[in-house]
């Protein structure tokens, strides 16, 4: 069977253009521009314009940009999730899709002018050869990695390669104020989906995915399976900022929540064929309270699971409307190592529902809706959602459910301020993160007595580093209040602390406290706390 792929993204087709660029052989450059655009196929034009341009343009053309900008303008006429991958991107789109890598095993920044480690990946081929966060790599074999005009990208091949193979890595270590060498093995380096998971309370486990890879549904199980382990008897899946990813696997997903024989949803093509996919009987989840986070950046897959769970009356929506994507792309190869995702079918919820919004108005249009969305206020208010009647949808316990432009929530949560998302930004983007790098450089053993309980429980940042960060901000022409919001920040502060020193996990931990959505699904999950905010209200009435 095919496999079917969702992907956001701006583009998608032209296998016959790229066949075309390799039978240029055939043209007979005698024809008369009547027999060119009379006895031809759309793909022989494309192919002898290509051709022409090659042979008999006055000047040198690349051709092969030619081709990749008509490609563009072709897919972006169908629709705004077929994409092309140029030659020079497949195999990084490849391997971020696959899940892994072969590699050493360190998160890096490029910091100055040289390559310093953040954190070795936990049993990964630097931790086993004792490579510490600080530690400056500067040679791979006899490859220099330092100095001013070292490129990114090239460092990262250097200290990739095939599996087995050996590189031999100079490093300084800043601590030690010394030199060594070090033979690093290279092996198969996980690039993580589920990026954490814990417990958020003694019986509810916590598994945030950031998007939907090969890898994605193995570790999700082992996540699973290691909560259960700790008491997991409900769940929270944060699908919150996930753009999606392989159909197959947000099938497998949901099947673990779903009843054998319920449908997860089916999809359609051009001829209108239909296919249906059931869950089985294989599910470890089912009949066990299940809440899934969205907001407006989770689309495709992440929405394929929210659809089926909601249309299944399964669990508890908790958050805001989703993206809105509901088509369908399968990757084409195009014979010179590039390849389309091109949209071959829709994809229904079991209800019915078609939740992928207009692009009739063009690509620009299409995305201008999403930032429309804050304007019309609802991020602030459920109530400012416009869905038309004929989108309306009910499930099999009389549940309203809509189509058209995402999933709406059954629990609404609104966007924070503009400073708290001006805080969370800040961190998703890496800046409170490199802020602390820096942080930590100048004395890593201040931390070196903590473990990772004692840092959750009783660490606190100081107005020291706080005033050391808005100083960083300032610097860097950022402004807002941030003596308004210091509880916040220094909270984010500790996270981005905790993820340095001890990974993701105690990362997401501490942030939960000031999580809106999560305090949300806490509220929903204790009936006690309903109660008396019920007789609260009913007080006031």
């Amino acid at each position: 069977m095919k496999k079917k792929y969702r992907y956001l993204g701006p583009f998608i087709l032209a296998a016959v253009l790229a066949l075309g660029i390799f039978v240029g052989g055939k043209l007979h450059f005698n024809d008369t521009p009547e027999k060119l655009f009379t006895t031809n196929s759309k793909k022989d034009k494309l192919n002898r314009l290509i051709d022409y341009i090659d042979y008999e343009y006055v000047d040198e053309i690349d051709t092969d940009s030619i081709v990749d900008v008509t490609v563009n303008n072709i897919l972006e006429k169908l629709d705004p999730h077929s994409v092309y991958i140029p030659k020079r991107e497949m195999a990084k789109v490849s391997e971020n899709m696959k899940g892994d890598f072969v590699g050493i095993g360190i998160n890096f920044y490029p910091y100055k002018d040289t390559i310093a480690v953040i954190r070795t990946i936990e049993n990964g081929p630097s931790f086993l050869k004792g490579i510490k966060p600080g530690d400056r790599i500067l040679k791979a074999n006899n490859d220099t990695l330092y100095g001013s005009d070292f490129i990114n990208d090239s460092v990262v091949q250097k200290l990739k390669g095939r599996k087995g193979t050996n590189v031999r890595l100079t490093v300084y270590r800043k601590s030690e104020d010394r030199i060594f060498n070090v033979n690093v093995k290279r092996d198969v380096v996980p690039i993580k989906s589920v990026t954490a998971y814990y417990m958020l309370t003694d019986d509810m486990g916590y598994i945030k995915i950031n998007r939907f890879a090969e890898s994605t549904f193995k570790e999700f199980k082992s996540a699973l399976k290691e909560l259960q382990k700790q008491g997991a008897k409900k769940l929270t899946l944060d699908l919150r900022d996930n753009p999606g990813g392989y159909l197959g696997i947000a099938e497998q997903m949901a099947d673990e929540f779903l009843e054998d024989g319920k449908l997860i949803l089916f999809t359609k093509n051009k001829k209108g064929k239909i296919d249906k996919i059931y869950a089985t009987d294989k599910g470890d989840f089912e009949d066990k309270p299940v809440y899934v986070l969205i907001n407006e950046r989770s689309a495709s897959a992440s929405e394929i699971i929210a659809g089926a769970l909601q249309d299944n009356d399964i669990g508890t929506i908790v958050g805001r409307r989703s993206f809105g994507k509901g088509l369908v792309q399968r990757e084409m190869e195009l014979g010179d190592g590039s390849a389309v995702r091109l949209t071959v079918s829709r994809y229904y919820t079991p209800t019915g529902r078609s939740i992928q919004k207009s692009y009739d108005k063009g690509n620009r249009d299409y995305y201008k809706k999403f930032t429309d969305r804050y304007h019309n206020g609802e991020m602030v208010s459920v109530d400012s959602i416009k869905v038309a009647d004929s989108l309306k949808f009910t499930t099999p316990k009389g549940k309203v459910v809509y189509g058209g432009g995402g999933i709406i929530p059954d629990v609404f949560v609104p966007i924070g301020t503009n400073e708290e998302e001006a805080v969370e930004s800040m961190d998703s983007v890496g800046f409170i993160s490199f802020f602390i790098f820096e942080h930590l450089e100048e004395d890593r053993n201040r931390y070196k007595g903590f473990s990772e309980e004692e840092f959750i429980a009783d660490f606190r940042v100081d107005d020291i580093l706080f005033e050391k960060f808005v100083d960083y901000c300032i610097q860097r022409k950022l402004k807002m209040d941030f003596y308004d919001y210091e509880d916040s920040i220094k909270l984010y502060l500790k996270a981005a602390i905790a993820e340095q020193l001890f990974g993701p996990n105690v990362h997401a931990k501490i942030k939960s406290d000031a999580d809106m959505m999560l305090q949300q699904v806490l509220e929903l999950d204790n009936p006690v706390i309903r109660q008396s905010e019920a007789e609260a209200i009913e007080a006031k009435n």
